[in-house]
């Protein structure tokens, strides 16, 4: 028998119409290989909402790190403290986290490589170690605001102590690993529907609070004591860096792997364009959860005079009593472990993908899922044990406050590697898109750096 001229199961094809010399090894291990290619896609001259369906699900689960549990309490500081301004910033912060979603499909897309492996080949080994290792604090930082978040809800809803709560989220490391052995499109479906249960809540959150919504208009409307105001700046960093997840990067540029698309330069182009398509809408329904819990704390805090509410849980016990309905914060608590919930899910991925792509090694998934789980668990339950509420708040933040530091190193190598025409070929980033990424990034950069100072010694 003739041999196969196909590229071997365990590796990926160098990128269409690029050069091999355009990376530092020619191939590498399959991102994801579990579940690589393992959807398919109807040809290219297919209608187009067949392609639609078939590519739709990746965008879902990366909008779920853009309304997490640690972009919560930003939107609620900034809604209480100051109404409806900061609505642009959050509809700003989307806008960017597009752009770089895009970006980080079409690398995937394109080289057949996630962000991790493409770190790795291209980056000396002790420079590609130093990004693995604040990636992992990044990924470590953002599981334990899905810990927290969901033992709060836990707590809010049955009463549950919050270190018996945070116990509790290890077991979702068994539930993931359920549902990914039943095929990638039932975990998409979880998500998705989970996602429909928080744009639920958030929605009767809306129509109870009765806000006013000519002031939502005006909110979306950049003004300038965003700039000029400096604790209005400081919170809209805070939700920047809440809402640009630098996980989310690394996770889209493999679960668009996931569909089996013709490796050719139609078929590429085909998924760039229904990718992108897929994480765009997502997106927007992300914003609208983030914009939903900022009108609710305008709505429900603000307007009455309550400008001080910063924490979730004091969100959840004067829902009721300001508003006047009595599901109100029921409701709420619903949405959050909801909320939590989803981000997990999402979160083991991003740890599996980070280790086998910056390490090329491959732990068994419950091992890598549990010790990614420990990471978050030990910390957030020496703090429920010592601290309480209040202790689980700060560390909130601090969840924030270290994926802000992370993002940068993210960021500038995925819009590197994408505008680089011997890594991308034809598929490079046009000049302006070349110019929108860097002013981006640069905007990013300078906006984190600026809350890293304001924390530590501000």
């Amino acid at each position: 028998m003739a041999p196969s001229l196909q590229t071997p199961p365990t590796q990926a094809a160098p990128p269409v119409n690029a050069p091999d010399t355009g990376w530092r090894r020619a191939r590498t291990s399959l991102s994801l290989s579990e579940v690589h290619a393992s959807i398919k896609v109807p040809a290219t001259n297919a209608s187009f909402w067949r392609k639609m369906m078939a590519f739709w699900g990746p965008g879902l689960m990366v909008a779920v790190g853009y309304m997490d549990p640690g972009n919560w309490a930003t939107d609620i500081a900034g809604g209480s403290q100051f109404g409806y301004t900061l609505l642009s910033v959050i509809l700003i912060s989307n806008l960017f986290a597009m752009l770089l979603q895009h970006l980080a499909a079409k690398l995937g897309i394109v080289t057949g490589r996630d962000l991790a492996q493409a770190c790795r080949d291209h980056y000396p080994k002790p420079v590609a170690m130093v990004l693995w290792f604040l990636c992992e604090i990044a990924i470590a930082a953002c599981d334990l605001a899905e810990v927290i978040g969901s033992a709060i809800a836990l707590n809010l809803l049955f009463g549950l102590p919050l270190p018996w709560g945070v116990v509790l989220t290890i077991l979702d490391v068994l539930v993931v690993l359920l549902f990914q052995s039943r095929g990638f499109r039932v975990i998409e479906s979880i998500v998705a529907g989970l996602t429909v249960v928080i744009f639920g809540c958030f929605l009767y959150e809306i129509i109870v609070s009765n806000p006013d919504y000519f002031s939502i208009l005006g909110g979306l409307v950049p003004q300038p004591e965003v700039v000029t105001n400096p604790k209005m700046l400081y919170i809209a960093i805070g939700i920047l860096g809440a809402t640009v997840m630098p996980h989310n990067l690394y996770l889209h540029s493999s679960i668009v792997q996931t569909r089996a698309i013709e490796q050719t330069e139609p078929g590429k182009r085909m998924a760039i364009k229904f990718a992108t398509i897929d994480s765009t809408v997502a997106l927007f329904l992300a914003f609208f959860v983030n914009a939903a819990i900022l009108i609710t704390a305008a709505a429900a805090f603000h307007r009455n005079g309550l400008h001080d509410v910063a924490d979730i849980s004091d969100a959840h016990k004067l829902l009721a009593p300001v508003l006047g309905a009595g599901a109100a914060s029921a409701v709420f608590a619903v949405a959050l472990l909801a909320s939590g919930q989803n981000s997990t899910l999402t979160g083991t991925l991003a740890g599996q993908i980070v280790m086998e792509g910056f390490l090329d090694l491959k732990l068994r998934p419950w091992m890598r899922r549990l010790l990614t789980r420990a990471i978050a668990v030990v910390p957030a339950l020496i703090v429920t044990l010592l601290y309480g509420e209040k202790g689980t708040g700060e560390l909130l933040v601090l969840s924030q406050v270290i994926l802000s530091f992370q993002l940068s190193f993210a960021v500038v190598p995925l819009v590197l590697f994408t505008s680089s025409k011997a890594k991308m070929g034809i598929f490079v980033n046009k000049p302006w898109v070349q110019v929108l990424a860097w002013l981006v990034s640069a905007v990013i950069i300078v906006l984190n750096v600026y809350l890293l100072y304001e924390t530590f010694f501000g």
